[in-house]
């Protein structure tokens, strides 16, 4: 469309007519502006506040309605959010498929929360999976990375990240909870560091392949988190044992690998994680050798090196940044 000043331009040349020239001017002062994130995140308010008036309903009105009666409106739900979605969706890819709205999302999601809300009644109420409780969060986080892939879901896929995270933890922990009443802490550390090293797998390997590259960045960011903060708390919680070292080496290697990959990419988020979890086990270690010395002696070399390594630390961020933005 001509700008005003084109417009401005032919009316002084007598071309156009006063009225046109006022009704352009009219149009350009009332241009249209984008509304997608407003509508999006209505959508988003619109689907927490039914599933959470849902929830409030079944709550008060339990004893009145029958659980048979709310699984079957659940699933009744579930089942609707589905058939539609399954009506509407484009060809499977292994790229990424761009949606035709925001509605299709959020009525995927819709459908999706109200089926693991559909499966985790049936657990409480009718302890379908017994005591198994490894099984009760399996199935579910299934079903959550089939649907992700099948309908290409971002949203969807943290959810089943989370819920890996969550079966990985019930699978090892519970039975010593509820008999022993305690659990070992290193059994805990290893489970989740082997839950981060096999994200981090993941999104690598959905980078190799091809296959969804845009779920790396969800794979990368969990597993980032969880393998880099299962290695220090294994150094720590090892602190006095001479394996403590080891755990801060194979801590280093895995943050130089995460800090090569994103340099790679020109990934400044997670350059910026490895960067400051390196800063964390680099100070833990300097601060351990300096301890060594005697207790008058040790403060001041802390505080100097507390105050130069951060000033050290932001100014190498900085000019990172600026080097990956050139």
């Amino acid at each position: 469309m001509p700008d005003n000043s084109t417009f401005e331009t032919l009316h002084a040349d007598g071309l156009i007519s006063d009225e046109s020239f006022e009704k352009n001017k009219e149009q350009n002062a009332n241009s249209l502006f984008s509304i997608h994130w407003e509508v999006k995140t209505l959508l988003y308010v619109g689907i927490l506040l039914l599933t959470s008036g849902l929830g409030i309903f079944v709550y008060k009105n339990i004893d009145t309605i029958g659980h048979q009666a709310i699984l079957a409106f659940i699933a009744l739900i579930s089942t609707g959010c589905f058939a539609y979605c399954l009506r509407h969706k484009k060809p499977f890819n292994r790229a990424r498929v761009q949606t035709e709205n925001a509605f299709f999302d959020y009525i995927l999601l819709l459908g999706t929360l109200t089926l693991v809300t559909f499966i985790g009644y049936l657990q409480y109420q009718y302890n379908v999976f017994g005591g198994n409780y490894g099984m009760a969060t399996f199935v579910p986080m299934l079903l959550l990375f089939y649907i992700a892939y099948y309908f290409d879901h971002v949203g969807i896929l943290n959810m089943a990240i989370v819920n890996l995270g969550l079966w990985m933890g019930v699978s090892v922990t519970p039975k010593q909870l509820l008999f022993a009443h305690t659990f070992n802490s290193e059994t805990i550390i290893f489970t989740y560091l082997g839950f981060g090293l096999l994200l981090l797998l993941a999104a690598w390997l959905t980078q190799w392949f091809i296959f969804k590259k845009h779920f790396k960045f969800s794979y990368q960011h969990y597993g980032v988190y969880a393998s880099l903060t299962a290695l220090l708390a294994g150094y720590f919680f090892n602190y006095e044992s001479q394996f403590s070292l080891l755990w801060l080496l194979v801590f280093f290697a895995v943050a130089a690998l995460i800090f090569w990959d994103a340099y790679r990419n020109k990934q400044i988020y997670f350059i910026l994680l490895a960067s400051l979890y390196s800063y964390i086990g680099l100070s833990s270690l300097v601060i351990r050798v300096l301890t060594l010395m005697p207790n008058a002696l040790w403060f001041y070399p802390i505080s100097i090196y507390a105050i130069g390594s951060a000033v050290l630390l932001i100014n190498y961020l900085i000019k990172l940044n600026k080097k990956l933005q050139a």
